[in-house]
């Protein structure tokens, strides 16, 4: 058996060759044996996205978990992360499953775990998971009959975007949205929220928000260089003051201001630190992962709120949100939270949030961010990733443990952490971090400086002295 393995963002694979019904079906016998073993009385939610075969892999883990004595809540069509995970708390299940690749290209499906919590399932409990699955299992998928399932009450239909849009409703007056002269965008990526937003703010100017599979050959992952059809729009036409969009499952988000500047998930953590400290009087601690921007710990410091850096994956961040008080948890690639919702990812609510705001201070994206530079001070923040062999990884890897790079270039390495990879500092403002990646032969660079030109020559230079190592 290929083993099946998780990463920080779940458990993916290509569709037909390693994501197969044959290995979801071994993930999901597993699950029932980890769910079985916790509880007498468990029940399970399930979800899809607008991939390649969702429906088909949902069926298949809901028929193996009801035939093993798990109650199983499914919906009738394809719904968000975010959904499913508000879904657990509210039918109070044991845990939820996520058949999604998040931001991957459509070649590539996937599972996400979630907890009882609503959050993604502790880094403890998949471990646990990984090691129950196994080649052995005694579950004939074909012999197990759905209609039966369904007549005996193991699995239950149950809509999920209702529950969710409930939620929206009674936290937020969506009535603002319309009678006011903001003109706000949405752009879906063909990806799971496309319904459950026609239904939020019907009638603004929205794009993508049909059903392809394919994603339209473009990688659903809301990065400027997949967003282009919707940065042209803006800027051409000039007819949205702020855009949002979401990947695939609806757990990241990007936006654009009225010029069609791309606005990076680093700075919609700054926004979000100043609206809800300046503008709203909250407190609580900030929680981001390593990777993410500097900025956020002069912001924080500005502020007088404690900053905790966790590594990467929201696992470590949700773990955190259940035990302290926290305002904001983010990671680097573009997923949030606020501490008076779910301790889970949600493109969707922080988006609402920030436009929310918009309509609350009269001031525009831009104007906003000027507020927060004049704190900070500018910065860009950009990322690649290094397709390596083995052996000089491990060559790479060798030199960070015995801090052996003391400059890349020109540029004289002043501060080496550790935390999450191994992040080196040339001065005040720049630095860069090199992070090997879990699951494929790649390092990851994160790269921060004042300017675009600053960062593409570090990326060049730490891309060269990595490349001509002996």
């Amino acid at each position: 058996m290929d083993r099946i393995k998780f990463g920080n963002d779940g458990w993916r694979g290509i569709i037909a060759k390693d994501f197969t019904l044959a290995n979801v079906s071994k993930f999901a016998y597993a699950v029932a044996r980890w769910s079985t073993s916790r509880s007498k009385e468990s029940s399970v939610v399930i979800g899809y996205d607008c991939r390649f075969g969702g429906e088909m892999f949902m069926e298949a883990c809901a028929k193996i978990l009801a035939s093993k004595g798990i109650r199983v809540y499914i919906p009738e069509n394809f719904v968000s992360s975010a959904m499913v995970s508000l879904g657990v708390v509210k039918l109070k299940a044991n845990c939820g499953i996520m058949i999604t690749a998040g931001h991957k290209p459509a070649k590539f499906n996937g599972i996400k775990l979630k907890g009882s919590y609503g959050g993604p399932l502790l880094w403890k409990d998949i471990n646990d998971i990984e090691n129950l699955i196994s080649d052995d299992y005694e579950l004939d998928l074909e012999m197990l009959n759905w209609n039966y399932l369904i007549e005996r009450g193991m699995i239950q239909y149950i809509n999920l975007e209702s529950i969710y849009l409930k939620e929206i409703t009674d936290n937020f007056d969506l009535e603002k949205f319309t009678n006011n002269s903001i003109r706000f965008g949405f752009d879906a990526m063909y990806g799971s929220t496309q319904n459950i937003f026609k239904k939020i703010m019907p009638g603004i100017k929205m794009y993508h928000c049909e059903r392809n599979p394919s994603f339209g050959d473009i990688t659903p992952d809301p990065l400027h260089n997949n967003l282009h059809e919707l940065a042209e729009n803006i800027w051409k036409h000039k007819d949205i003051d702020c855009a949002l969009a979401v990947n695939s499952d609806g757990d990241r988000l990007a936006m654009y201001d009225g010029q069609g500047n791309y606005i990076d998930s680093q700075r919609i953590l700054l926004l979000l630190i100043h609206y809800l400290v300046k503008y709203k009087e909250q407190s609580g601690k900030v929680i981001a992962s390593f990777a993410c921007s500097q900025k956020v710990e002069y912001l924080c410091s500005h502020y007088g709120i404690e900053l905790i850096h966790t590594k990467s994956g929201f696992s470590h961040i949700s773990e955190i949100m259940l035990k302290e008080d926290i305002l904001i948890g983010g990671d680097e690639t573009g997923g949030l939270s606020l501490g008076t919702y779910l301790p889970e990812r949600d493109g969707i609510w922080i988006g609402i949030t920030i436009w929310n705001w918009l309509i609350e201070c009269g001031k525009t994206l831009s104007e906003l961010i000027c507020e927060i530079e004049e704190i900070t001070g500018p910065f860009v923040f950009d990322k690649i990733d290094i397709n390596i062999n083995k052996n000089l990884r491990k060559k790479i890897l060798e030199k960070c443990q015995k801090r052996q790079f003391t400059e890349f270039g020109d540029n004289l390495v002043t501060k080496v952490e550790d935390l999450d990879g191994y992040k080196f500092y040339f001065g005040k403002d720049e630095w860069i971090l090199l992070k090997p990646l879990i699951l494929q032969p790649a390092i990851r660079v994160y790269v921060e400086a004042g300017s675009k030109e600053r960062v593409y020559t570090l990326i060049s230079t730490v891309k060269s002295t990595l490349l001509h190592i002996n």
